[in-house]
This record gives C-alpha cells, structure tokens and sequence, in this order.
C-alpha cells in the first residue's frame, strides 16, 4: 500500500525544503532546550540534594506503585475498549439499519467529547445518579467509553480496508454474513488494523494521566506529591516521563513482534498503514466503492 495516500510524493524541490525546514526546527528545539536547562541550573534545580530522594528505595517504590495503579487502569481500560469497540463496529456494519444508526450515534457522541469532561462526568455526575464505585473505576470508564468509540472506527475502517472479493468468496462457500465476517474478514483485517489499534492503546495509557484530576492515585499524581514534598518538581516529571517512555516503547515493540509473527504465520507481506488517518481513508474509499 502507498504510503503517500493522503498527499502527492515530494518532489526535489519540496524534499529540500522539508530538510532545510527539518534542520531550522531541529536547532530551534535544541536552542529553547539549552536555555530551560541554563534557567534550571541559575535556579538550582540540578543541586545534587534535589536528586538524592530518587535514590532511595522508599522514594521508588512510592514512585513504583503509581506506576503499577497507571497500568492497572490503562490495562482494564484496553480490554474494555477494544471489546465494545469491536463489537460496536460490527454493529456499524450490520444489515439492519436501527442498529447501525445506534452505534453511530455512541461513536460519534462518544468520539466529539472531551475525555476530559467524561470522567469528571463518571467521577462527578455517576454517584448523583445512584452509581457509586471506586475512583479507579470512574477513570477506567471514562477512558474505556471514550477510547471505545476511536477504536471502532479504527476497526470499521480496517474491515472495510479489504478487498470486496474476499466476502464475496466466503459468500460462494455458502458462509452467511456474520460467519464471513468472523471466520474470514476479521482475522485478515486485524494485521491490517493492529498499528492504528496500538498508536491508540499507547495514547490510551498516556491518557491514564487524567486521573490526577480525580485524585486517583496514578503515576503522574504520585510524582506530584513526591515532588511537593521534596521541591524537585524538574526530576519528579523527568523520572514519570523515563517511566512513559520505558513502557510505551516495550508496547511498541510487543506489537511489531506480534506483527511479524502474524507475518510468518500467514506467509504474507507487511502492511504499511501507519495511522488511524491512512487507515480511516482507505475504508472510507472501500465504503464509497461498495455502495
């Protein structure tokens, strides 16, 4: 697939002014990144006593437990997201027209809203209406309804992505339409799906952050304290940004093993569809082409 989908490829003259920009923004960041850590130095904010507390195992295990709070909210929130999401893109996808305008209506009122206001909704407005949970539950609704509705346009536009031929195919072999979908369109989608659905998964985890609004005692909060009690606010955000860093990148790299074992497994070649953006015009030019 081409990976210059959605704009013409660059010319000469256009590739040399994107590296000439490229070199500008580059010297321009390192230039605003040398004069942050020159006014944090004139402040003292790398004297050696403002690090020490990092050292110490006490400081790390307060460190780590928010750490392990973050992955459990983010953990309970994927598995719900991509289970109501799956399930709400077939439903977008379905022969009988009440159902797809209501699973339109979820991912379209869902998708527009800011996550923001939905979890100091479940936080706020659930209790007021009878539901009373743990914080840790507001938060993992919150992020599961949101994320939910992304990721069913992610899969809608992944099914949609494959050739038409390959339910006309099932349909030859007498499969009915759910039977298709579950034995034959899915299962080749998801390697198509698998980039856009874990650039999501990763910005889901990002999103966990969130929780410091609702006093959920998640990495990004824990650090606050940390850094409230011991005035070294620049090494607590550098320590939380190391941790996001670590386990984005191990989710990364899960993913693109689990790509090329699909690969191997299948015999098949990789599928250059980097982003939700790619993968949403291809399903929007296979829908228009089906209808």
């Amino acid at each position: 697939m081409n990976d210059t989908i959605l704009a013409d490829e660059l010319g000469p003259r256009g590739r040399r002014r994107v590296f000439i920009g490229s070199i500008i923004a580059s010297i321009l960041v390192l230039a605003v990144i040398a004069i942050a850590i020159k006014r944090f130095n004139d402040n003292g904010q790398f004297a050696e006593e403002k690090w020490r507390p990092l050292t110490q195992w006490s400081v790390l295990k307060f460190y780590l437990g928010g750490l392990g709070n973050t992955l459990k909210a983010a953990g309970a929130a994927m598995v719900i997201a991509l289970i109501v999401g799956g399930l709400v893109a077939l439903a977008r996808l379905a022969r009988t027209a009440p159902v797809r305008w209501l699973a339109t209506l979820y991912v379209e009122f869902f998708r527009g809203m800011a996550l923001y206001l939905l979890i100091l909704f479940c936080w706020l407005g659930l209790p007021r209406l009878g539901v009373r949970l743990d914080v840790y539950w507001y938060l993992v609704i919150g992020l599961s309804v949101y994320n939910s509705a992304i990721l069913a346009e992610v899969f809608r536009a992944g099914i949609l992505s494959l050739d038409r031929g390959q339910s006309d195919a099932a349909s030859a072999l007498g499969m009915r339409y759910w039977q298709a979908m579950g034995l034959v369109i899915v299962p080749q989608a998801v390697r198509r799906m698998l980039p856009a659905i874990i650039s999501q998964l990763v910005t889901l985890l990002k999103d966990t952050s969130l929780g410091v609004l609702i006093f959920y005692e998640e990495l990004l909060r824990r650090a606050r304290l940390s850094a409230e009690f011991f005035h070294n606010p620049v090494m607590s955000v550098a320590l939380v940004a190391i941790f996001y860093i670590t386990v984005n990148y191990a989710l990364s790299v899960f993913a693109t093993r689990l790509e090329a074992r699909q690969r191997r497994r299948y015999k098949a070649g990789s599928i250059k569809v980097t982003g939700l953006e790619q993968l949403a015009v291809v399903g929007a030019q296979a829908e228009s082409s089906i209808t």
